[in-house]
């Protein structure tokens, strides 16, 4: 084999690796958005589009110096952009059997780098997500 084929065959096998690599990322992300994994830590939350349209998402909690908090950590993201539009979303905390209203709060500045350190993933879980950035909401108590 010549230099050129070498380079060919190189380029196609890791532009099919490439492929693979997104393609495992999209599996992932479309088995957990069907699925809706809950656990001891996971909450549901419940925000609301330009329409006034509900739509509930299974997300972790984190409790750090008594905040509720909650990441954006994977690419599909539509929850968390419409809780930005519309801080009035609804949760229903682990164990709770119903819904109370909560303000959803950027977390920005010392808070961001603050949260970011505590609630951190390791490189597998970054890996296979296909290391989406990050964001932080607090979730804040409101009255109904």
């Amino acid at each position: 084999m010549n230099g050129k084929k070498i380079v060919k065959w190189g380029g196609i096998g890791l532009a099919a690796l490439c492929l693979i690599y997104v393609g495992s990322i999209v599996w992932f992300e479309a088995r957990l958005g069907i699925n809706q994994p809950q656990g001891a830590t996971s909450l549901v939350i419940a925000t609301f589009n330009d329409d006034g349209e509900r739509h509930e998402r299974v997300v972790r909690l984190e409790t750090i110096d008594g905040n509720s908090y909650v990441a954006a950590n994977h690419w599909p993201r539509a929850w968390y952009h419409q809780a930005l539009d519309n801080p009035n979303v609804e949760v229903k905390m682990p164990g709770a059997d119903s819904f109370e209203p909560y303000e959803a709060i950027n977390v920005v500045g010392e808070e961001d780098s603050y949260v970011r350190e505590i609630y951190s993933f390791g490189f597998n879980f970054r890996f296979r997500t296909g290391f989406p950035p990050r964001y932080f909401l607090r979730l804040e108590p409101r009255r109904a």
